[in-house]
Formats: structure tokens, C-alpha cells, sequence
């Protein structure tokens, strides 16, 4: 597998990730393009295949496993898989994009260890534990126990922070957006931003 570049942005659940990921998609000179993971997990609500997942059953995730398709995965519970296709890095690369991953921490280490040379990984920092814990039940989408969960394992998640490339600290999420753009921009040999602070 040779192509573009590979840009991961990893961080705990609730810490801006995602926005900042969506942002850096809306820039058309960064030339990216979004892999979609694959999952085990049923389709929710307004969710569309090829948009938000590839879902599979867990047998079918299962048999790529044993194929070698993936590029990291891993089982987040019981039968309750999520991972990254090569296919679907491979279908970006050929349409000459860099490709940006919004993935957990560690499925961004994966592919940071499997593409060191072409990969840029990013640690998108929240604020504290605390504002964190604020952020998720902000969003009034989970049960207190799930959020007790993501809490813990935030704390973990938080440790692996020196072994990214870069840490984006997102204390103002404004400034957060422009140092992401910024980097990327950097890194994939695009134009600096110019960003109007007034």
C-alpha cells in the first residue's frame, strides 16, 4: 500500500475530535478525504452505509479479520467490533487524496506504527477530566454508567498522549480549528492559512 498522506486524530470521547476533523474536511486546499471505519454494530436512526459505517455482522467482521482487510481493529465489546479497511484507504489513495481519520487512540497508534513515514498523529487534549466529564453529559445521549466508562477510559487514553506527533490542546475551540489547519496544512505541503483574528 503506497499513496497520499494519512492524518489521525485521536483523542477521548468528548474531546473535540470529530468538529475539528469535519472543520480540516471543509478546507479544499488540505485535499482530504474521510475514511469510513467498518462496524459490527447495528445501524442507528438517520445512519448511512458507506457514510457513517460499513456495517457488517461480526461474523462477517470476523471472516475480513481472518483475511487481513484491516488495517487495526478492535473488538470495544462483546461481538461489538470497529476497524479500518485497507480497501477503503486504498480506494482514497487512488483518488489522490491524504486521508484523515477521526478513530480512538488505539487504532490511531496502529496505523501510526504501520505507516510511519507517510502518517502525521494527532492528540486532540481536553481541557480536564472534569470539562470532559461536562462535555458528555452535555450531550444527553448516554446513560451515567457510559458516561462513568468513557470517563475511565479517558484517563488511560490521556497517558498515551507522548506517543503522538502532535497534541492539540482544545481549551478554545477556535484556536484549536486554526492549529489544526495550521499542522495539516504543514504537513500535507498545502499553503499556510491565512485566519482573519479580528
Amino acid at each position: 500500500m503506497e499513496g497520499g498522506k494519512l492524518l489521525i486524530f485521536s483523542a477521548p470521547s468528548g474531546s473535540g475530535k470529530t468538529t475539528i476533523v469535519q472543520y480540516l474536511l471543509q478546507q479544499p486546499e488540505l485535499n482530504l478525504a474521510f475514511s469510513v471505519s467498518a462496524t459490527s454494530r447495528p445501524q442507528r436512526g438517520d445512519e448511512v452505509e458507506g457514510v457513517n459505517y460499513y456495517y457488517m455482522s461480526a461474523e462477517e467482521f470476523i471472516e475480513q479479520i481472518k483475511k487481513e482487510e484491516f488495517l487495526e481493529w478492535e473488538e470495544v465489546y462483546r461481538d461489538n467490533f470497529y476497524g479500518t479497511l485497507k480497501s477503503e484507504v486504498e480506494r482514497l489513495w487512488a483518488e489522490g487524496k491524504n486521508v484523515i481519520f477521526d478513530i480512538d487512540v488505539a487504532g490511531g497508534l496502529r496505523i501510526k506504527r504501520k505507516f510511519p513515514e507517510q502518517t502525521l498523529a494527532v492528540f486532540v487534549k481536553p481541557p480536564s477530566i472534569d470539562e470532559l466529564k461536562i462535555r458528555l453529559k452535555k450531550r444527553s445521549t448516554e446513560s451515567d454508567d457510559k458516561i462513568n466508562m468513557r470517563i475511565a477510559k479517558a484517563s488511560v487514553e490521556l497517558a498515551t498522549e507522548p506517543l503522538f506527533d502532535a497534541v492539540i490542546k482544545n481549551y478554545d475551540l477556535t484556536e484549536a480549528l486554526h492549529e489544526a489547519h495550521r499542522m495539516v496544512a504543514e504537513y500535507v505541503g498545502a499553503p499556510p492559512p491565512e485566519f482573519d483574528d479580528k
